[in-house]
């Protein structure tokens, strides 16, 4: 298998972390999901999108893409000694991988979600992975937080391109957040540096889920807030890409509200948490639409816990939070 490079990839990742520490996690874990990326592309762009006759265990239909997409990064998992315990939006049943023998001093436990942006995938339209890798031998807990536990995250960006948004904060390192290319084999950093700014020329918005404004008169408010203050809109219906958008151009607003009949649909585990860290490092905040609490600070207790989303540039979530949660 060909080495990623030492003097980017690996070099980057050295000077974050703490001298002589997670080895496995630099050498290993993260290069080998990122390695999954191209393979999950190419998988996509080989495949009739169908039905695949089957459910997840939350009931969702699966398609044929989903089940790819699973199986391509749980036999990375299989692989990897370090990866003790992981679970899916399509399998979130967290399964342990500890052998007998283990001696691993790093184990990690990773959350995924195969392949985010079904509803848009027929259309050929950019779809994404997300990524959660936590310390320990689980990401479930009644009292410790994911700021506590979740060490890295990686939004894989399934397009024209494969990229991916990486988002790296360990205990004792510098939180960062960069975007690689992964192609032959090879991990290649783009942007060393992924940063929402606080003053950029255009400003954007992605409302998801926009028919709650007829329902719900503060979000109706804040769509026309932004009509007349002339924001720019950007929303594809795919979580990553509207994401990635922001990050690209260093601004951005994401709303996915919750009402009464529109319940909240995102699962903390495999999209929330590791879109928070990845926003947090990137200088951004992310809270839960329902409270306006940072959706790092609460435990995820179980693997079907669901929540709303905002998240952005740090400015325009507090101006989200005084016309929608108060």
């Amino acid at each position: 298998m060909t080495q990623t490079n030492p003097s980017g990839f690996t070099a980057h990742i050295q000077s974050v972390v703490p001298d002589g520490t997670r080895s496995a996690l630099i050498q290993q874990v993260l290069p080998q999901l990122l390695r999954t990326l191209p393979d999950i592309a190419q998988a996509l762009r080989s495949t009739s999108v169908s039905e695949a006759g089957s459910a997840n265990s939350f009931g969702d239909n699966q398609l044929n893409v989903d089940v790819l997409a699973e199986n391509i990064i749980r036999s990375t998992v299989a692989q990897c000694p370090s990866i003790v315990a992981a679970s899916s939006e399509e399998d979130p049943n967290e399964t342990s991988t500890i052998g007998e023998n283990v001696t691993e001093k790093e184990q990690y436990t990773i959350a995924f979600d195969p392949l985010d942006g079904s509803s848009i995938i027929g259309p050929n339209w950019t779809v994404g992975t997300i990524i959660g890798i936590w310390d320990g031998q689980t990401a479930i807990s009644e009292t410790e937080t994911p700021r506590q536990k979740q060490i890295a995250a990686i939004l894989g960006v399934l397009g024209p391109r494969t990229t991916a948004v990486v988002a790296i904060r360990v205990p004792g390192g510098t939180p960062t957040c960069f975007e690689v290319s992964v192609a032959n084999n090879e991990i290649n950093i783009i942007r060393p540096s992924v940063q929402l700014q606080l003053q950029t020329k255009t400003r954007y918005f992605a409302p998801a889920n926009l028919r709650a404004a007829q329902e719900n008169p503060k979000y109706l408010e804040l769509i026309n807030h932004y009509i007349s203050q002339k924001y720019t809109l950007r929303y594809s219906g795919g979580l990553v890409p509207d994401i990635f958008h922001a990050l690209v151009k260093g601004h951005g607003v994401y709303i996915s509200p919750i009402t009464s009949s529109s319940p909240a649909k995102l699962r903390r585990l495999y999209e929330l948490t590791p879109i928070a860290l990845v926003i947090e490092c990137a200088g951004g905040a992310a809270v839960d639409s329902a409270d306006g609490t940072d959706i790092l600070d609460r435990p995820v207790r179980h693997t079907d816990e669901r929540g709303g989303l905002v998240c952005g540039n740090r400015d325009e979530v507090d101006i989200v939070r005084s016309k929608l949660l108060t």
